[in-house]
């Protein structure tokens, strides 16, 4: 056995009302949160820790802690400037390591 974490693709699941929010979203808006997700779940940590860590994402999101005293817990993808956001939470565990949208947000 070995102590290894496994690596992306990760899992990525959704809150009720998360789905619902996105579900309710605008196309423009679908858009840019499903190809965040395709950024968050490909990515190697989707928290992007460490300075610059995220200078290979596009430049329309950032990903950075919603509470910066937890630098662990949930983090904020800001699309489009602030126009739209997704709140998730990675639970890096051994079985199943998987990204949890909590919110979901496009104005």
């Amino acid at each position: 056995m070995t102590d290894d974490l496994p690596g992306p693709p990760w899992q990525m699941d959704w809150t009720v009302e998360a789905r619902q929010d996105f579900d309710a979203m605008p196309a423009d808006g679908k858009q840019l949160v499903l190809a965040a997700r395709a950024e968050l779940i490909t990515a190697p940590d989707p928290y992007y820790r460490g300075i610059d860590a995220d200078a290979c994402l596009p430049h329309w999101i950032t990903v950075r802690p919603l509470a910066s005293t937890r630098p662990g817990g949930s983090h904020i993808a800001d699309l489009a400037g602030g126009r739209g956001w997704l709140v998730f939470t990675f639970i890096r565990r051994h079985a199943e390591p998987q990204i949890t949208v909590t919110d979901a947000f496009w104005a």
